[in-house]
Protein backbone atom coordinates (compact mmCIF):
# COMPACT_ATOMS: atom_id res chain seq x y z
CA UNK A 1 0.00 0.00 0.00
CA UNK A 2 2.73 2.51 0.89
CA UNK A 3 4.42 1.82 -2.46
CA UNK A 4 1.16 2.56 -4.04
CA UNK A 5 0.93 5.67 -2.41
CA UNK A 6 4.15 7.01 -3.12
CA UNK A 7 3.95 6.03 -6.51
CA UNK A 8 0.44 7.75 -6.71
CA UNK A 9 2.52 11.03 -5.31
CA UNK A 10 5.38 10.73 -7.78
CA UNK A 11 2.93 10.74 -10.25
CA UNK A 12 1.02 13.56 -9.44
CA UNK A 13 4.12 15.41 -8.85
CA UNK A 14 5.16 14.51 -12.58
CA UNK A 15 1.80 15.68 -13.51
CA UNK A 16 2.06 19.21 -12.01
CA UNK A 17 5.05 19.73 -13.21
CA UNK A 18 4.89 19.22 -16.78
CA UNK A 19 1.55 21.33 -16.56
CA UNK A 20 4.15 24.16 -15.54
CA UNK A 21 6.04 24.09 -18.62
CA UNK A 22 5.07 25.05 -21.89
CA UNK A 23 6.93 25.17 -25.19
CA UNK A 24 7.12 28.09 -27.92
CA UNK A 25 8.89 27.15 -31.12
CA UNK A 26 12.07 25.61 -29.46
CA UNK A 27 11.68 27.16 -25.90
CA UNK A 28 10.64 25.85 -23.36
CA UNK A 29 8.98 28.14 -20.49
CA UNK A 30 7.73 27.62 -17.18
CA UNK A 31 5.05 29.20 -15.85
CA UNK A 32 5.53 31.38 -12.95
CA UNK A 33 3.69 30.27 -9.52
CA UNK A 34 0.17 32.18 -9.45
CA UNK A 35 -0.19 32.62 -13.70
CA UNK A 36 -3.04 30.51 -15.11
CA UNK A 37 -2.61 28.90 -18.55
CA UNK A 38 -5.23 29.63 -21.39
CA UNK A 39 -6.06 28.13 -24.74
CA UNK A 40 -3.66 29.95 -27.32
CA UNK A 41 -5.94 31.78 -29.56
CA UNK A 42 -5.80 33.58 -32.66
CA UNK A 43 -2.07 34.58 -33.38
CA UNK A 44 -1.07 33.81 -29.67
CA UNK A 45 1.48 30.88 -29.03
CA UNK A 46 0.61 30.75 -25.75
CA UNK A 47 -1.05 33.31 -23.22
CA UNK A 48 -0.91 33.33 -19.14
CA UNK A 49 -3.50 34.84 -16.81
CA UNK A 50 -2.95 36.23 -13.42
CA UNK A 51 -5.23 37.91 -11.04
CA UNK A 52 -4.46 39.47 -7.60
CA UNK A 53 -6.17 37.69 -4.79
CA UNK A 54 -6.47 41.14 -3.31
CA UNK A 55 -7.15 43.59 -5.75
CA UNK A 56 -8.64 41.61 -8.14
CA UNK A 57 -6.61 42.99 -11.07
CA UNK A 58 -5.61 40.88 -13.54
CA UNK A 59 -2.50 40.90 -16.26
CA UNK A 60 -1.97 38.71 -19.17
CA UNK A 61 0.66 37.34 -20.70
CA UNK A 62 1.00 36.51 -24.30
CA UNK A 63 3.91 34.85 -26.54
CA UNK A 64 3.77 34.90 -29.97
CA UNK A 65 5.91 33.20 -32.81
CA UNK A 66 5.89 34.22 -36.24
CA UNK A 67 8.65 31.49 -37.15
CA UNK A 68 11.72 32.75 -39.55
CA UNK A 69 10.18 36.27 -40.53
CA UNK A 70 10.10 37.07 -37.02
CA UNK A 71 6.93 38.81 -37.23
CA UNK A 72 8.39 42.20 -38.45
CA UNK A 73 12.04 41.98 -36.17
CA UNK A 74 12.80 43.22 -32.77
CA UNK A 75 12.62 47.45 -34.21
CA UNK A 76 9.50 46.92 -35.47
CA UNK A 77 7.90 45.09 -32.38
CA UNK A 78 9.22 47.24 -30.11
CA UNK A 79 7.74 50.35 -31.63
CA UNK A 80 4.52 48.09 -32.16
CA UNK A 81 4.21 47.72 -28.51
CA UNK A 82 5.08 51.88 -27.75
CA UNK A 83 2.40 52.41 -30.25
CA UNK A 84 -0.35 50.79 -27.80
CA UNK A 85 0.19 53.77 -25.44
CA UNK A 86 -1.84 56.77 -25.81
CA UNK A 87 1.40 58.99 -24.94
CA UNK A 88 3.81 58.92 -27.40
CA UNK A 89 8.01 59.64 -27.37
CA UNK A 90 8.76 61.74 -24.35
CA UNK A 91 5.85 61.34 -22.36
CA UNK A 92 5.91 57.59 -22.26
CA UNK A 93 7.69 56.18 -19.77
CA UNK A 94 9.32 53.52 -21.87
CA UNK A 95 12.93 51.43 -21.79
CA UNK A 96 14.66 49.37 -24.30
CA UNK A 97 17.31 47.06 -22.67
CA UNK A 98 19.25 44.30 -24.51
CA UNK A 99 21.69 40.88 -22.97
CA UNK A 100 22.40 37.87 -23.94
CA UNK A 101 20.77 35.15 -21.82
CA UNK A 102 23.20 32.08 -22.24
CA UNK A 103 23.85 32.28 -26.17
CA UNK A 104 20.30 34.21 -26.83
CA UNK A 105 20.11 37.68 -27.23
CA UNK A 106 17.18 39.36 -25.42
CA UNK A 107 15.92 42.46 -26.02
CA UNK A 108 13.91 43.55 -22.91
CA UNK A 109 10.87 46.52 -23.29
CA UNK A 110 9.23 48.72 -20.39
CA UNK A 111 6.35 50.99 -21.36
CA UNK A 112 3.89 52.75 -18.61
CA UNK A 113 0.85 55.12 -19.50
CA UNK A 114 -2.36 54.82 -21.04
CA UNK A 115 -2.81 51.30 -22.72
CA UNK A 116 -5.04 51.16 -25.08
CA UNK A 117 -6.23 47.52 -25.07
CA UNK A 118 -8.26 45.06 -27.66
CA UNK A 119 -7.41 43.15 -30.32
CA UNK A 120 -5.37 44.29 -33.28
CA UNK A 121 -7.85 44.96 -35.44
CA UNK A 122 -10.83 45.89 -33.21
CA UNK A 123 -12.04 48.52 -30.46
CA UNK A 124 -9.77 49.37 -27.85
CA UNK A 125 -10.11 50.53 -24.62
CA UNK A 126 -7.76 53.04 -22.35
CA UNK A 127 -6.53 51.47 -19.60
CA UNK A 128 -4.62 54.21 -17.53
CA UNK A 129 -1.99 53.33 -15.31
CA UNK A 130 -1.12 50.31 -16.94
CA UNK A 131 2.41 48.89 -18.10
CA UNK A 132 3.77 46.70 -20.43
CA UNK A 133 7.08 44.34 -19.77
CA UNK A 134 8.02 42.87 -22.99
CA UNK A 135 10.97 40.54 -24.02
CA UNK A 136 11.77 39.89 -27.32
CA UNK A 137 13.68 36.20 -27.71
CA UNK A 138 16.45 35.45 -30.76
CA UNK A 139 15.69 32.57 -30.70
CA UNK A 140 16.42 29.97 -33.45
CA UNK A 141 13.38 29.56 -35.61
CA UNK A 142 12.41 32.64 -35.24
CA UNK A 143 11.99 35.64 -32.85
CA UNK A 144 9.62 35.03 -29.89
CA UNK A 145 7.85 37.73 -28.60
CA UNK A 146 6.54 37.69 -25.03
CA UNK A 147 3.95 40.70 -23.81
CA UNK A 148 3.34 41.20 -19.87
CA UNK A 149 -0.14 43.19 -19.53
CA UNK A 150 -1.76 45.19 -16.81
CA UNK A 151 -2.15 47.40 -13.75
CA UNK A 152 1.36 48.93 -13.27
CA UNK A 153 1.52 48.25 -9.21
CA UNK A 154 0.61 44.27 -10.05
CA UNK A 155 3.15 44.07 -13.28
CA UNK A 156 5.73 45.46 -11.58
CA UNK A 157 5.75 43.20 -8.28
CA UNK A 158 5.79 40.26 -10.92
CA UNK A 159 8.60 41.74 -13.38
CA UNK A 160 11.49 40.09 -11.49
CA UNK A 161 9.85 36.47 -12.21
CA UNK A 162 9.08 37.37 -15.45
CA UNK A 163 12.55 38.07 -16.42
CA UNK A 164 13.86 34.74 -14.43
CA UNK A 165 10.90 32.87 -16.84
CA UNK A 166 12.35 34.59 -19.87
CA UNK A 167 16.19 33.69 -18.75
CA UNK A 168 15.76 30.48 -17.41
CA UNK A 169 14.37 28.76 -20.40
CA UNK A 170 17.58 30.31 -22.20
CA UNK A 171 20.40 28.20 -19.59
Amino acid sequence: MKRYLLLSALFLACVAHAQEKFKVSTVTFSRPAGWESLPAAGMRAAELRLVDAKTKDEAEMAFFHFGPANGGGTEANVKRWFGLFVEKDAALKQKVDTLKAGKTAVTYVQAEGTYMKGPPLGDKTPMRGWILLGAIVEAEGGHIFIRMTGPSALVTARAPEFKKMVEGALK
